[in-house]
């Protein structure tokens, strides 16, 4: 069998397990966010500016995933919520059967939102469906205005590019307007935002956009479910 049609094989039966999760989170009304990016970008420290402050509004829960160490799913229940860790031991992205597994697991049901942090890398978690509502693509002022064009699949793919660490822009060479055009290239009608998880610059923004995103699920959610539909 060739690598092509074991990669073809593999990408159905993720999809396959990823139809059920989204029937899943459908039926209980949560809002499952896929934040994808390089190592050291800022996808934990934006979810702890998160939590805290949302926590008291809106149920919130969190998949962490990583190749080793549970450092990441430690820091978000320090903060209150409910996180788990999946540690892929070298697999360089999650898949929908490793999340399945892991909410099978219990303790992170009647979510209003769940959080899933994929392995730090802008290539391997961009083909892989976890049942999420939409991806994320999260870059840092500190690795370089180039990263859009280099890596379209995933800024293509995502509904929102969240650009971190702002505080740091008089101090690294990053032209905010050059990768704007970049993302609006390749997502027109993405969001794009920027923020500091340092100062709390632009996480309002952020998280507008996530109660936008969950009440939006839920009024169709209720569509559906209205009768004569």
């Amino acid at each position: 069998m060739s690598e092509i049609q074991v990669n073809r094989r593999l990408l159905s039966e993720n999809d396959q397990a990823a139809a059920l999760l989204r029937e899943k989170f459908g039926r209980e009304g949560t809002l499952v966010v896929n934040l994808i990016s390089s190592p050291g970008s800022g996808k934990t420290t934006l979810l702890e500016a998160t939590v805290a402050a949302m926590s008291r509004t809106y149920r919130l829960a969190a998949i962490e995933g990583d190749i080793a160490t549970e450092r990441d799913a430690d820091r978000l229940r320090r903060h209150g919520i409910p996180a788990r860790q999946i540690i892929t031991g070298g697999a360089c992205h999650l898949d929908a059967r490793l999340v399945r597994n892991e909410l099978q697991k219990g303790g992170l049901d009647e979510a209003d939102i769940l959080f899933i942090e994929n392995v730090g890398n802008l290539v391997c978690p961009t083909s892989y469906d976890l049942g999420e509502d939409f991806k994320v693509a999260l870059l840092s002022v500190a690795e370089g205005d180039d990263k859009p064009f280099k890596y379209p699949g995933i800024f293509s793919r995502a509904a929102a590019a969240i650009i971190t660490k702002i505080d740091l822009l008089p101090h690294v060479d990053f032209d905010v307007e050059a990768v704007r055009a970049q993302v609006n290239t390749l997502s027109p009608d993405g969001h794009f935002l920027l923020t500091s998880a340092r100062t709390g610059e632009g996480v309002d923004g952020w998280c507008r956009l996530l109660a936008e995103k969950l009440n939006a699920k839920r009024k169709a959610a209720d569509r559906a479910d209205a009768p004569g539909n």
